[in-house]
């Protein structure tokens, strides 16, 4: 998504049967948590997920999911009918996934493959008397 080279990002409207919902992309603060909850589900993630597989196997986890990224309360996350639940968190995978895709993975990468030198020569270097 080309928003996330504007400052900051333009908002992508989701218009649900309650309301129309304005989703930005993560922030940094909400970073760690957001990453708590994805990673039991992190491997349930794709291209083309099954919402309703994911829903039913990880059911909390995407309802805090989605009360962190639209930045709402869990209520008024509870309380969207099923469809509207789904219509939202294809529009927050969506909003965020270049920024996961374009970014975190590659930076994670770079900084792996930077640290696994160091790593190795610290587990080969001797050890002090």
């Amino acid at each position: 998504m080309s928003d996330f080279n504007t400052f900051p990002p333009t908002p992508v409207v989701v218009q649900l049967s309650c309301s129309a919902l304005e989703l930005t992309p993560v922030r940094l603060g909400e970073l760690p948590r957001l990453l708590t909850i994805v990673r039991p589900l992190a491997d349930a993630l794709n291209a083309d997920p099954d919402w309703l597989a994911l829903f039913s196997q990880h059911g909390n986890a995407l309802l805090e999911l989605l009360t962190l990224t639209t930045r709402r309360e869990r209520a008024w996350i509870d309380d969207l009918p099923l469809d509207d639940a789904v219509q939202l968190a294809a529009a927050v995978f969506e909003v965020n996934a270049d920024f996961f895709v374009g970014r975190v993975v590659p930076g994670i990468q770079r900084s792996a493959d930077k640290l696994a030198p160091l790593i190795r020569n610290l587990g080969t270097a001797p050890s002090p008397a």
